[in-house]
């Protein structure tokens, strides 16, 4: 029966493939596909050097790319395979570039640029001095620098014009309605230049997000974390993770296919490897998902929460991270009501920094909600900064003992750090080493928590504040070593050998996405492990879906559309 439905469904798509045939011939009015520009997916079966499509070898003259519908009809955005935008900011600058991507991106070079000295043929990859005119009148638009990249040497892998004109908004007016007076060129959508550089195997999803994080970078560490992703080392850690993965699923195909030809004792070595090779992989995924989210931290930025006692300076501190008069302060407690927030560089690292109302006991219904805030505040940071007044929490400062207010301690975590202001007040001030605290907070397991102290009125002790935050951020939210801690060398044997020695200091997993997929991918692993040698079949689908995770996070397993397109229209017009 199966033979029989193979059979009579084969010879459906022949005869199909005919009446389809037949219809194309006689029905003149269709449009030629154009098979010169069609882009390929890195992954398809046919994007090889024995089977792609050569442009020299195809049916139809690559110079006739699209072909004019109809009189009075206009060709569709499915039709009009060449986009263009403005690449650059809109506004006053020296230079703007227009980009153009399609298969009439030379055709476009020819309709709205004249020469001045270069030929009537651009020279690829080399800048030009041309004129910008109207296709229609001919009108000179501006004098300007083209490029010519000739497709798959582009970032989109199709052939790839670009304007380098000044940037006035009336020149960038009329050269972008110029364009628009082509049948064949349509504006560009969100992001659609870099998903033609996804489909055309020029990036994965990991180098497409770093691209989009290195656009939208404003500090140092967000600028190195994204120039990773975006040159591939994300991606290189997740196809090493994958063919480790596949590597496994070898074993136990083997096991399925010449399980019979060995002994019972082969047939056990081969599931005990794969099951040691399953756990390496978890261990080494779950290092990375143990990673207190310092990734996606980086990313939105470090929240760092200011809380303690009125008056204690907080709102000071505040101004003086921002460098101007942010908050109001004044010697009446409880002047802050509400959270101020604001993004700060501190140390190369963005820092979401809010300060808090004064955690004390108030009859007042507006600062009650203003506390009530603030711990909310600290409980949702990602850091907490405990300021305290000397003057107010040192009743025995001369056994260098500092004590911490009663309404400050249900908000403390592990890692809270503290800053003693006002150490201009103490005549004399003990040393930094002899300072204790007096009543230590469970958390802290009796060690004693990092503090400076400082005068924000006098900038006493900021630098070496500033200098021991930037500190502490890197260490918490950088600093990120290989896993060791399972002991085993196999995995890291593996990806020294997989990944040419990348450096896995920096935060593999950065965004929320990634997180899934290897939550994903562990689940699968650990199902498999737990399968008896007599299910190794049902184990293997096991070992698939787990590399089947894996490669959703670089796209080598997606088909989503609403997960693609989530990701590029988040991109601006022009890239």
């Amino acid at each position: 029966m199966l033979r029989l439905w193979r059979a009579s469904t084969i010879q459906k798509a022949v005869k199909d493939s005919r009446v389809q045939r037949r219809q194309f011939r006689e029905n003149s009015s269709l449009l030629i596909p154009n098979f010169t520009s069609i882009v390929l997916h890195r992954n398809s079966p046919w994007n090889c050097k024995s089977h792609r499509l050569s442009r020299s070898y195809s049916r139809f003259d690559a110079t006739s790319r699209t072909l004019p519908a109809k009189s009075g009809t206009a060709l569709s955005d499915a039709q009009r395979r060449t986009i263009y935008a403005l690449s650059t900011p809109p506004g006053k600058a020296g230079i703007a570039v227009i980009r153009v991507s399609g298969p009439d991106a030379l055709e476009v070079w020819r309709r709205v640029t004249r020469k001045t000295k270069s030929g009537d043929t651009p020279t690829p990859w080399m800048l030009q001095r041309r004129h910008v005119v109207d296709p229609e009148t001919e009108e000179k638009l501006d004098d300007s620098l083209t490029v010519f990249f000739k497709g798959p040497k582009s970032f989109t892998t199709e052939d790839t014009l670009e304007l380098h004109i000044h940037s006035g908004r009336a020149v960038l007016s009329a050269v972008l309605r110029a364009l628009a007076k082509l049948p064949y060129c349509r504006p560009a959508a969100p992001g659609e230049f870099t998903r033609r550089a996804f489909e055309g195997g020029r990036l994965d999803l990991t180098q497409v997000e770093g691209l989009r994080d290195l656009i939208d970078a404003e500090t140092e560490a967000q600028r190195r974390v994204a120039v990773g992703g975006a040159e591939g080392t994300a991606r290189a850690l997740y196809e090493a993770l994958r063919s480790q993965i596949l590597e496994c699923l070898v074993f136990v195909e083997g096991f399925i296919d010449f399980g019979e030809d060995v002994d019972e004792l082969g047939q056990e070595a081969m599931i005990r490897e794969a099951h040691v090779r399953a756990l390496n992989i978890i261990n080494c995924i779950r290092s990375h998902l143990d990673d207190n989210r310092r990734g996606e931290i980086l990313r939105s930025g470090i929240k760092l929460a200011i809380f303690g006692p009125p008056n204690a300076g907080k709102s000071s501190l505040f101004n003086f991270l921002a460098q101007r008069d942010a908050a109001i302060t004044s010697p009446i407690p409880g002047t802050t009501r509400d959270v101020l927030t604001l993004t700060l560089d501190i140390g190369g690292f963005p820092v979401v920094l809010s300060d808090t109302a004064g955690l004390r006991e108030t009859v007042d219904t507006i600062e009650q909600a203003g506390v009530g805030r603030a711990g909310n505040a600290v409980k949702e940071a990602d850091l907490s900064l405990c300021v305290l007044s000397l003057p107010d929490v040192s009743s025995s400062l001369d056994n260098g003992q500092v004590r911490i207010p009663d309404e400050v301690k249900s908000h403390l975590k592990p890692d809270t750090l503290f800053l003693l202001n006002k150490s201009d007040t103490i005549t004399s001030l003990p040393r930094k080493q002899s300072l204790t605290f007096t009543e230590s907070v469970d958390d802290y397991d009796n060690k004693r928590p990092q503090f400076w102290t400082v005068s924000l009125r006098t900038s006493e002790g900021t630098q070496s504040f500033l200098d021991g935050l930037a500190e502490v951020l890197r260490t918490r939210f950088f600093i990120h070593k290989c896993p060791t801690s399972t002991g085993s060398t196999d995995i890291l044997t593996f990806f020294a050998r997989y990944t040419d020695g990348i450096d896995c200091a920096s935060p593999l997993i950065t965004h929320a996405r990634h997180r899934d997929f290897l939550e994903q991918a562990v689940m699968h692993l650990e199902e498999f492990i737990t399968f008896p040698p007599s299910q190794v079949d049902i184990a293997a689908e096991s070992l698939r879906y787990a590399a089947r995770a894996i490669g959703s996070v670089s796209g080598l397993d997606v088909g989503v559309e609403e997960v693609l397109g989530g990701i590029f229209s988040s991109f601006c017009v022009g890239k």
